[in-house]
């Protein structure tokens, strides 16, 4: 019986014992003589889980029911912020594209001015019928 407890012991130290062998070690423990290091360590173990399991958890004060719409109140605070940010950014998108219209169209007015100068040259053969008028022979 000595060399179960204390190999019971051994495993409890090295913290490798389950709880049924735990219960074992404390029956034996107060079945033989002797172990009165031990036997006083399991005591104020017990004593304390006993006085542990009693103890009520204190309850919570009407002060802080008070403070309950505090939650509601953050809460529809961040979804207003939330929706008046997203609003922000979609027009802010909306004036971003809007700028890049412009610019597209600002590049297509002066590729077709410059367009429109080149044919401004050209405008001098529109009055001729034939291209012989251009080489009119000066024979008289």
């Amino acid at each position: 019986m000595k060399s179960r407890l204390n190999q019971l012991l051994d495993k409890y130290w090295e913290a490798e014992s389950s709880l049924e062998e735990e219960k074992e070690l404390r029956g034996l423990l107060s079945q033989t003589e002797g172990f009165e290091a031990e036997k006083k360590l399991f005591g104020v173990i017990d004593a304390y889980a006993s006085e542990e399991t009693q103890m009520k958890m204190p309850r919570r004060s009407a002060k802080v029911r008070k403070f309950a719409w505090l939650n509601w109140a953050a809460s529809v605070a961040i979804l207003i912020g939330t929706f008046v940010g997203w609003r922000a950014y979609e027009r802010h998108q909306q004036e971003q594209a809007y700028q890049e219209v412009v610019a597209a169209l600002s590049l297509i007015q002066e590729n077709w001015s410059k367009g429109q100068q080149e044919m401004d040259k050209m405008s001098d053969f529109k009055y001729l019928s034939t291209p012989g008028d251009l080489f009119e022979k000066k024979e008289k």
